[in-house]
């Protein structure tokens, strides 16, 4: 269930964000312009999302989507479309996707992970407990202070 919002949000942002630059300045149709989101949501999921940001960091994931933004774009639309200037499409669309994966990677992906660390840390302290062990007091007797006078007496009688 996770996956079908994060990919949703994803998915909706991507759409956004190509139709406006490719669709509007470029002159897309809507067909190409849903053929390059579909594509780009699939491999910035599984690569971006679910390989690189779990083991980097937030940056890390968001340069690796501009990459991968870029290098899909590129491609699709010049086998899809006849632009003339592909590279400032494919270049001015990637960073304008690298940015919103960057809010995106602050917001969705943390949330889920948030409340399975929370699931975790819940199970670990139930069974932790089930192994605890029961602290005491000390159990060596208490001796008389040394410095009392009924002993220091008693010490000093004996050694005269």
């Amino acid at each position: 269930m996770r996956h079908a919002l994060a990919i949703s949000i994803k998915f909706i942002s991507t759409l956004i964000i190509l139709g406006i630059i490719l669709g509007l300045f470029y002159n897309l149709g809507f067909t190409e312009v849903l053929m390059i989101t579909v594509v780009f949501t699939v491999l910035s999921y599984i690569m971006g999302d679910l390989l690189i940001l779990r083991r980097t960091n937030n940056l890390s994931a968001s340069i690796a989507d501009f990459g991968i933004a870029f290098i899909v774009i590129y491609f699709m639309t010049r086998n899809v479309a006849f632009v003339d200037d592909v590279s400032t499409a494919a270049l001015f669309s990637s960073i304008a996707i690298a940015f919103s994966e960057y809010l995106y990677h602050r917001i969705v992906p943390r949330r889920a992970e948030r409340t399975e660390r929370t699931n975790e840390n819940r199970n670990a302290t139930v069974n932790n407990n089930l192994i605890q062990t029961e602290a005491a007091e000390e159990l060596a007797p208490v001796r008389p202070d040394v410095r009392s006078p009924k002993k220091n007496n008693s010490k000093k009688k004996k050694r005269k």
